[in-house]
């Protein structure tokens, strides 16, 4: 059974158009400056990943790609694409093979 601590369930927060609006322009600007996004966002006390989500909101209703979103609504291009599903069977198979070898060493080991 999960601990009281008195405060009760947590209220969900709602923000302000004027407030999302201020905050991404408030990232786009510290953002030029080399500030991470997580730091801007515990500065406006909100999620990075919802600063993100109101960029890409305003973004799209401005009719221009978000700065630090990849071309392409966020798609690579497929060979891009095909060079990482290659790359992610390449650390798979790296996976078996370091656990084949080593199996094949303990079953070595055990019948002698």
């Amino acid at each position: 059974m999960p601990k009281d601590n008195g405060q009760g369930p947590r209220e969900r927060r709602r923000f302000t158009a004027e407030f999302k609006v201020e905050a991404v322009r408030r990232v786009a600007e510290r953002r030029a400056a080399g500030v991470p996004m997580t730091q801007i966002a515990r500065e406006l006390d909100v999620r990075d990943d919802l600063l993100r989500k109101w960029q890409r909101q305003t973004a799209e209703r401005a009719g221009a790609p978000p700065a630090d979103v990849c071309p392409g609504n966020g798609r690579l291009p497929r060979e891009a694409d095909e060079v990482r599903r290659l790359d992610r069977e390449v650390a798979r198979l790296k996976q078996e093979l370091a656990f084949v070898t080593s199996a094949a060493v303990y079953v070595a080991r055990a019948s002698r």
